[in-house]
């Protein structure tokens, strides 16, 4: 089973990833940022890096997602495919810092990989404001992270609005701006609630699995 968790940068992703992978004993699949080769170089100059990064991030995903599919494992993946070329990949194209030949190469890429793998059992996308993402993001404190730009993260989270109404899978909604998941235990348990309920219907196996 394959279990996905969507949103902005600093919505809490990789916190309810390792949250979850605890409570139900599934396998975590984090984003890798820590050892990524471009992620610092893009924040500081995105037109010149933008598309190494998103094939490096195609790339990944699209191994990990191979992974996935061949596996018996339970796994929550902390972001998802969908995300680079749906959301990062056209943003980058809108705010002029991809050229029009790169997006059409990068996209015709991404549809191919895509003829080739299956959607998510559930996706989890945590719906944050800009104002709630920027705050997480200072405390987090990431020096590669200090020099985001405030329309850049804007034009993100316009898209991934337009992008989740238009989702057709198994979709659960969090609202991560008044659910304190990983502050408030009372929250956490209405996060694994509506999950049970998305994935085993109204009784979930007491087990969690």
């Amino acid at each position: 089973m394959h279990i996905a968790i969507a949103g902005n940068i600093g919505s809490g992703k990789t916190t309810l990833t390792k949250m979850l992978a605890a409570h139900y004993g599934w396998t975590p699949k984090y984003e890798s940022v820590d050892f990524n080769p471009y992620l610092a170089d893009f924040y500081e100059d995105m037109a010149r890096w933008s598309f190494n990064l998103q094939i490096y991030f195609l790339n990944k995903r699209f191994k990990d997602v191979v992974e996935i599919a061949k596996g018996d494992s339970v796994i929550v993946q902390d972001r998802t495919i969908y995300e680079d070329a749906r959301i990062f990949a056209p943003n980058l194209h809108d705010m002029g810092l991809m050229s029009t030949r790169d997006f059409e190469n990068y996209s015709d890429l991404f549809d191919l990989m895509m003829s080739l793998v299956g959607t998510p059992d559930l996706l989890i996308y945590l719906k944050s404001s800009v104002p709630a993402l920027i705050s997480k993001i200072q405390k987090r404190g990431r020096d590669y992270e200090k020099s985001i730009r405030i329309d850049y993260l804007t034009g993100l989270n316009d898209k991934y609005e337009n992008w989740i109404k238009d989702y057709k899978g198994n979709l659960l909604v969090v609202d991560a701006d008044n659910i304190d998941f990983a502050n408030r235990p009372e929250d956490f348990d209405r996060v694994t609630d509506m999950i049970d309920a998305q994935l085993y219907g109204l009784f979930s196996p007491s087990n969690g699995q």
